[in-house]
């Protein structure tokens, strides 16, 4: 993996387009909806619909962005992929190329990216209620476990001593974020940013990691406590508020070497970060716009906050790692369905168009979550009309609502921008509907990364106890 990140990145050639959505997806010459050098509109009559279609090089761009903005602010960064936001095994290796590490949130995830080949040295084990089997498969293979709950410790203190390892571990916090209580989440939460992080599951309070560090430093050597964990998640868009975040982490580390005689070496300041377009997206429509901060943004406010922190408290400065998810593979992602019923009720001025995609395969529209929609096979054709697009599910499955489309018919194609982060990793088979495939799309290369499930992958978990079969099928007295 060395020579893979040590090697220069390969360029990533731009399409040019008559309109761009992103650097490499938007309006071919014929009016169709691209990804790359691929219609979108051949793509599903190649492959079927619904469809995932990601973005090798858009995916690809944004991490060397996201990566570039810290580090041309601050002189020691790691970036470690959110795998949740995606977790198919192709993109963990392009991660890998990439130089990226990553986060992983339980045994499968972190299962993943050792099998696609990750450097262990760049993972971290979250979660705040690890298994013995996560903690073993982590200590085993040199991934830091960030310390969740008082007894994890005694969990990894026992693991590392077995397999005569040493291990190295973090502690999640739970910051009290003074400077952002009376600053209100944009998201799907309500509250001051502060209430939100006092009320959730994750994270150490002060006095529990001091205790933590103690126990460490003077029963445990051969663990090594490197690291704070923290995660603002997805509640703001503003470069500030992270950057307040950043700050506090900071006076967490000064207030630990007073009182514990420890200084953490490295910050994780975790998830959360987010983009925005002029067509929007987000939670509750409108919330991820133009107004949101850009990567280059959040780098400088927050390693300037860092840095300043540091010199103000006498610290060194600590490396810094990053977990995106979404930023970096929300834009790399679209969602394909075809047009079936169009419904109208003239009198009511309403008209629905059905469509094969659905709350299933994109979940985060059930928040309700606003995705740009673009008609694929007539992206540059005039809006003549307002519709609500629906899915087929037995729930109102607006998979957007009042939009101004041209005129649909049945076989027509859509498709929703920005389903690159939490649509496949978090898809369902609710109405036992079977999942897409997804197809990864490298210049004018496609190649199917997920196969779509059948339906006996859907039937094949349940099973029918022996007493229900002979009633149903055994013969009468």
């Amino acid at each position: 993996m060395d020579d893979l990140a040590s090697a220069a990145p390969r360029a990533l050639p731009v399409p040019r387009f008559k309109r761009h959505f992103s650097e490499f997806i938007g309006i071919g010459d014929n009016g169709h909806l691209w990804v790359e050098g691929r219609d979108c509109e051949e793509l599903a009559d190649t492959f079927g619909t619904p469809l995932h279609v990601i973005s090798e090089n858009q995916f690809r761009h944004a991490y060397r962005r996201f990566r570039d903005a810290f580090q041309a602010e601050y002189p020691n960064v790691e970036i470690l992929f959110a795998n949740k936001s995606n977790n198919g095994l192709a993109m963990r290796h392009i991660m890998n190329q990439e130089g990226a590490g990553g986060d992983c949130f339980g045994y499968n995830e972190m299962y993943v990216a050792l099998l696609a080949g990750s450097d262990p040295a760049k993972m971290a084990l979250n979660g705040s209620n690890k298994e013995a089997a996560e903690i073993e498969l982590a200590i085993a293979n040199g991934v830091c476990v960030n310390l969740d709950a008082m007894d994890e410790l005694d969990m990894v203190d026992e693991t590392a001593r077995r397999l005569g390892v040493d291990a190295e571990v973090g502690i999640r916090v739970k910051l009290e974020l003074p400077g952002l209580i009376d600053r209100h989440s944009t998201g799907v939460h309500h509250g001051s940013m502060a209430e939100i992080v006092w009320g959730e599951k994750w994270g150490m309070s002060y006095a529990q990691t001091a205790e933590l560090a103690k126990r460490i430093r003077d029963d445990m050597p051969h663990l090594h406590l490197t690291e704070l964990n923290f995660h603002l998640s997805r509640l703001d868009n503003q470069a500030c508020d992270f950057a307040e975040m950043a700050r506090d982490m900071v006076r967490w580390s000064a207030r630990l070497r007073d009182d514990v005689g420890w200084t953490p070496s490295c910050l994780d300041l975790g998830g959360g970060w987010t983009f925005g377009r002029k067509e929007k997206t987000g939670p509750r429509g409108g919330i991820d716009d133009e107004r949101v901060s850009t990567f280059e943004e959040y780098g400088a406010a927050v390693g300037q906050a860092v840095k300043d922190e540091c010199k103000g408290h006498d610290l060194p400065l600590p490396k810094l790692r990053i977990e995106p998810g979404r930023s970096i593979s929300g834009m790399a992602g679209i969602s394909i369905g075809r047009v079936g019923a169009v419904k109208e009720w003239p009198e009511k001025d309403s008209k629905w168009v059905n469509v094969n995609l659905s709350g299933n395969h994109v979940p985060w529209i059930t928040i309700p979550h606003h995705y740009h929609m673009v008609p694929v096979n007539k992206a540059d054709a005039p809006a003549v009309e307002t519709v609500d697009i629906v899915g087929p599910l037995c729930t109102h499955d607006i998979m957007a609502r009042a939009r101004q489309v041209p005129s649909l018919v049945r076989g027509d194609l859509i498709a929703l921008l920005d389903t690159g982060a939490y649509a496949e990793s978090q898809s369902a088979n609710f109405n036992a509907q079977c999942r897409p495939a997804t197809v990864l799309v490298s210049g004018d290369k496609a190649d199917i990364i997920t196969e779509r499930e059948r339906l006996e992958d859907v039937m094949g978990r349940f099973r029918v106890p022996p007493h229900l079969l002979a009633q149903s099928f055994g013969k009468g007295e």
